[in-house]
């Protein structure tokens, strides 16, 4: 709500209105239609509107910041000689070619598949919801029998691609043995006492420590193309749409699949580790798997450089775009951190000392990485 009247109000010359979820929106459509009951709302909600917007601009996020040396001051601090950080089992990267679907979907986490249909609430419980439980489960159902023929008639293929590197961290950036870097970003908002500014840096061992870092690229998209074509050629967009998110969640749940093998066997940090799929999705595994572009690691700009470590294009078939997108679009990539402190997070706002620093640690024109990390600067 408060995106809502800040941000797109301001830029939309007629009504805008912001609704929780996807079944709310038919009562405010009705509404908006109503000769009755609609300048009544519209005038309700605009003020309502200006109203969040006014307090939002009097109070801008810019001043709830420190200053970046302030910040790093504040860094979590890991001890690593009293946990020396584990060796993965091989240095370099490993492929995977036509992984079996079949072992990728007892890891799917079905909520955000109902959320792509705009059905709200948390599976399995929204199958028994009173609003939409009963398009909950129509769905589902024609959502298992798509699923069982990827499978079997093998629609899909899958392939991926991991790595590991020595590496150890330097201020907030990570550098590789080889010579890459990563230039992380650091929390910068005002913290309570006892919180940390968090970095992603903070979670590798600096120079005098053997450490690594890991990445990966999946993708469980290869070859959709063929079958969209033949659903767009009967004109059934309700099975393309359907294929197309099925894939999306095969990719991430290969994403978290591989993480599993990560930590039991390829790093083996974690051997003994026995969770759910329920457990998983609630994170309560050891280590993190951050991907650019995502909270904790803001800039996808990051994605060109692991790219290149993984030889994801050649390993996995995945291209990126000028914008870093990846191609196909059911894919994920990131990082792997094997800290046992280390733990997810949103960076958040961050000043103009902050940018400046990473565009002098990147060799970056200030324009350049302002582009890059737009979302991040504070008002």
């Amino acid at each position: 709500q408060v995106h809502t009247a800040v941000k797109i109000m301001q830029n939309y010359s007629g009504t805008m209105v912001y609704v929780l979820d996807a079944s709310s929106a038919v009562g405010v459509a009705s509404t908006l239609l109503s000769d009755e009951h609609r300048d009544a709302f519209v005038e309700e909600t605009a003020n309502e509107y200006n109203t969040i917007r006014e307090k939002r601009l009097a109070n801008p996020k810019g001043d709830r910041l420190i200053k970046l040396a302030d910040a790093r001051s504040n860094a979590q601090h890991i001890d690593f000689s009293k946990a020396p950080p584990a060796e993965p089992a091989f240095v370099g990267t490993k492929s995977f070619d036509d992984y079996p679907l079949a072992q990728l979907v007892e890891r799917i986490d079905w909520t955000p598949f109902f959320r792509t249909w705009e059905l709200a609430g948390n599976y399995p419980a929204i199958l028994q919801d009173d609003v939409v439980g009963e398009s909950a489960r129509s769905l589902f159902a024609d959502a298992k029998e798509m699923l069982s023929k990827i499978v079997a008639e093998k629609w899909l293929t899958a392939k991926a691609v991991i790595g590991f590197w020595p590496a150890n961290s330097d201020g907030d950036d990570v550098v590789l043995e080889s010579g890459e870097r990563f230039s992380f970003l650091r929390q910068q908002v005002k913290k309570r006492e006892g919180r940390d500014n968090h970095c992603l840096a903070d979670y590798i061992a600096p120079s005098g420590t053997k450490d690594w870092i890991g990445g990966f690229a999946v993708t469980a998209g290869l070859g959709i193309e063929n079958k969209l074509a033949e659903f767009e050629a009967i004109h059934d967009d309700y099975q393309s749409i359907l294929l197309k998110a099925l894939a999306d969640r095969l990719a991430e749940a290969f994403a978290e699949h591989m993480h599993e093998r990560v930590r039991k066997e390829f790093w083996a940090f974690a051997q003994g580790e026995d969770l759910s799929n329920d457990d998983l999705i609630r994170e309560k595994y050891q280590g993190i798997r951050p991907a650019p572009g995502y909270p904790a690691c803001p800039n996808h700009g990051d994605k060109r450089t692991l790219f290149d470590l993984l030889g994801a294009q050649e390993a996995a078939d995945i291209t990126l775009t000028e914008s870093y997108a990846m191609l196909p679009t059911a894919a994920v990539s990131g990082f792997y951190f094997a800290s046992p402190q280390a733990k997810y997070f949103g960076v958040g706002k961050i000043g103009e000392d902050q940018l400046t620093d990473f565009a002098d640690r990147q060799s970056l024109d200030i324009e350049d990485a302002r582009r890059l990390l737009r979302p991040n600067l504070a008002d």
